[in-house]
């Protein structure tokens, strides 16, 4: 399962555009993308404590060009490599959207029920 974690802002603004390309896909090239045991690692570097995040859940046979396997800058401590997309995601490819909420000390659990 490949996961973005989004804020709720952003998603919209692609909805209303019909493509997503994230803040990193025009200054990095790709779109950050994490496998469900993963997710929780970028969400509390980049996000603690926010609570206004989503997770799309991503179709890997919908996107445009195959899924990039890459070490993450900082790198995960077992070494695994993160998905990247190195296209815009095309909102179809797109196939549930979650809440994705902080504990109460700010920081993120690895999701459940996905």
């Amino acid at each position: 399962m490949i996961l973005h974690i989004v804020p709720r802002a952003a998603w919209e603004a692609a909805q209303a555009a019909g493509v997503y390309e994230g803040d990193t896909l025009a200054t990095q090239g790709y779109i950050h993308c994490s496998t469900e045991r993963q997710v929780d690692g970028p969400a509390n570097f980049l996000f603690h404590g926010r609570d206004d995040l989503l997770l799309l859940v991503i179709d890997e046979s919908r996107l445009p060009v195959p899924i990039t396997w890459e070490q993450g800058d900082p790198p995960l401590p077992d070494g695994s490599p993160f998905p990247h997309l190195y296209a815009a995601l095309p909102l179809d490819a797109v196939t549930a959207v979650h809440e994705y909420h902080p504990q109460p000390d700010g920081s993120f659990a690895p999701p459940t029920g996905l």
